[in-house]
């Protein structure tokens, strides 16, 4: 099917294609012309299905009405959630979202900035990986609007939005100690991001407020790590740490980790071992007895980006602080619940 072009509409409306140019750009009172010829070009273009070539209009205006969205990883629930939300946010505005993902990888990360560029994306939402730091900065240097998601480069002053994650382990810490644990260990990864280093500062200052030990306590995984040597190695960490009353997952993976674990062992949650993971996640809900969570609230950090990068686009109305972390949850279930006998 051919499709409509501003000429098409111009020849059947029996006006000009500028005139018709000025009014499919709402420029029609500037150019003095009537609101009944304007409204019969709208009827026009409406009936005919006429819709605007991007390519042209990205070219006339220098906007696409694209953002650009680079995440961590797509497969995961909690940016899938952060991605379907800020789709649909961004639709509100006129905006389509181009998902990308860098899983962690900053040549990759740099090689997605290059390649939204050159779609002229009018903005970006970044979850950064270590080494886009100077990334980053170009895109600063060039003006271009940015929000970091989910982590963010203290060095750099650029909106970025997160949760709290030293909060959120200072809860689940609370809670676990609370309900009688004592020998709780930390499972992590090798990532210098600054969310991780506050979610094992918050551990090591809640052992530490509680008067409790932490030497040999914490085992950091290694990102590129394969599935299953992740598996051992948390497999010989519980299996080789004595007394180990808790374990504290740093991210939901990791928990996925440790279940498997768990499973290999034949441990029984929570007689055997309480449980305790950063960041929900289905199977954490559905697992007999549930795994206990700090949950992100992933609705807001998505709208709050959003929010962030519409205001430097200037189609926002907040105006107020541009560096915001937000207060996660902490959703008790089973492997918790129960206070475990210890004999000290």
């Amino acid at each position: 099917m051919k499709r409509v072009s501003l000429k098409d509409i111009a020849r059947i409306a029996g006006v000009s294609p500028s005139t018709v140019s000025f009014v499919l750009n709402g420029k029609a009172k500037q150019m003095r012309i009537s609101e009944t010829l304007a409204s019969r070009i709208m009827e026009v273009a409406k009936t005919e299905g006429y819709h605007p070539n991007p390519v042209a209009v990205s070219l006339r205006t220098g906007k696409s009405q694209i953002l650009g969205l680079i995440v961590e990883t797509i497969s995961g629930n909690f940016f899938a959630s952060l991605s379907r939300i800020i789709e649909d946010e961004a639709a509100r505005f006129g905006y389509k979202v181009v998902y990308t993902s860098t899983e962690n990888n900053r040549q990759k990360g740099k090689e997605l900035i290059g390649m939204l560029s050159q779609r002229q994306v009018d903005g970006y939402i970044i979850t950064p990986t270590p080494g886009m730091e100077q990334d980053i900065k170009e895109l600063i240097a060039d003006n271009k609007p940015v929000v970091l998601m989910d982590s963010y480069f203290p060095g750099i002053d650029v909106p970025h939005v997160l949760v709290n994650n030293y909060e959120g382990v200072m809860k689940g810490m609370a809670h676990v100690i609370e309900k009688g644990y004592r020998r709780i260990g930390f499972v992590t990864v090798d990532l210098d991001l600054v969310q991780m280093e506050d979610r094992l500062k918050a551990y090591q200052d809640s052992m530490s407020k509680a008067g409790l030990d932490t030497d040999n306590l914490v085992l950091t995984l290694k990102y590129e790590e394969d599935k299953e040597q992740g598996i051992e190695s948390v497999t010989s960490f519980i299996k080789n740490t004595p007394d180990l009353e808790a374990v504290f997952f740093a991210t939901n993976y990791l928990g996925l980790l440790g279940l498997e674990s768990i499973h290999r062992l034949g441990l029984k949650l929570p007689d055997d071992l309480a449980m305790i993971v950063f960041d929900d996640h289905d199977v954490f809900r559905l697992y007999p007895p549930g795994i206990t969570c700090i949950r992100q609230p992933a609705e807001e950090i998505a709208k709050t980006a959003l929010e962030l990068l519409m205001e430097q686009l200037g189609k926002g109305n907040n105006g107020g602080e541009s560096k915001i972390e937000i207060s996660p949850g902490l959703v008790i279930r089973g492997t918790t619940e129960y206070v475990q006998k210890v004999n000290k």
